[in-house]
């Protein structure tokens, strides 16, 4: 637990973060230059025709940020709502690249100012994890039929979501946005964690439970980048941490939030497809109940 917790946050650095570049041609060059030397391999750069270009290319969560460069300045347009650890980053970067023009920083899609580092979005991954396995664990306990259990699942989701998306809005100022959206997208993602470890319930009983809850804690939670972006883990568990319910749940979450929807289709597809594969291994359980259980035992006694 240590190790799947602790080592994604001790090698956190940029890689490959998208940025838009408004500038000349040799200045592009130089800047390109100078922005390998200070951070290699930390930037992918694009260049970009005007400053509106960049805007709209931040809003519609294409970039994470922008350099507008010209002989005179050096100015640096962030996004802390999609990430505050990158907006940080970026209005850095002129004095990581020793730039001798005069610099100023815009963050035009500033986080909320009850909580600027979105600490309580960082925070939201364990108890949806929770919410989603401890809501299988009951269910399965007091009711055998699967049907009674996706109603309770989505009692739950619609319960819940709206309880938490009123912490995370009102009380700790995390989000802004439509409440009803938000809590939509707490209510499905917690729909989507918990029919995945209930399919895995039906189909290898307690071994599978234990299995859901092993994906969610020590994959989902860590890769999901709540509090940082995909771009800053290790090459390729960013990318995976996005295709788990949790990363999943957090772009979307800040799309609907912040950006309008911009890029929230990838993670919404995500969530449905986790919610699919769920449903898929309880209709599994339910045609072929003796065959799978006996294997699902057999498998977890050899994998124990």
């Amino acid at each position: 637990m240590l190790a799947a917790l602790a080592w994604p946050a001790v090698h956190t650095a940029p890689r490959r973060v998208p940025v838009a570049v408004v500038a000349s041609a040799p200045i592009y060059r130089l800047l390109q230059a100078r922005l390998e030397r200070a951070k290699p391999g930390a930037f992918e750069l694009h260049a970009t025709k005007s400053v509106e270009s960049a805007r709209a290319a931040i809003m519609n969560r294409d970039v994470y940020g922008a350099l507008l460069v010209t002989p005179q300045e050096v100015s640096v347009l962030t996004a802390s709502a999609a990430s505050p650890a990158v907006a940080q980053l970026l209005s850095q970067l002129p004095s990581a690249m020793r730039a001798e023009r005069g610099s100023t920083v815009e963050d035009v899609a500033p986080a909320t100012t009850g909580d600027p580092r979105q600490a309580g979005l960082g925070a939201a991954a364990l108890p949806l994890i929770f919410c989603g396995s401890l809501c299988t664990m009951m269910l399965g306990r007091f009711y055998r039929s699967a049907r009674t259990r996706l109603v309770g699942v989505l009692l739950v989701a619609l319960l819940g979501g709206l309880a938490l998306t009123a912490m995370l809005q009102f009380w700790f100022g995390t989000l802004s946005g439509s409440y009803f959206l938000n809590s939509a997208v707490l209510g499905g993602s917690i729909t989507a964690l918990a029919v995945f470890v209930m399919g895995l319930e039906r189909l290898l009983g307690a071994g599978g439970l234990s299995l859901g809850l092993t994906i969610m804690m020590l994959l989902g939670n860590p890769l999901s980048a709540l509090t940082s972006a995909p771009q800053l883990l290790p090459d390729g568990w960013g990318a995976l941490g996005q295709l788990l319910p949790p990363g999943a749940f957090g772009s979307l979450l800040r799309s609907v939030a912040f950006f309008g929807g911009a890029g929230a289709l990838q993670p919404a597809v995500t969530l449905a497809a986790w919610t699919a594969v769920g449903l898929g291994l309880m209709l599994l359980a339910h045609v072929h109940p003796k065959v799978t259980r006996a294997q699902g035992r057999e498998a977890w006694s050899v994998a124990r």
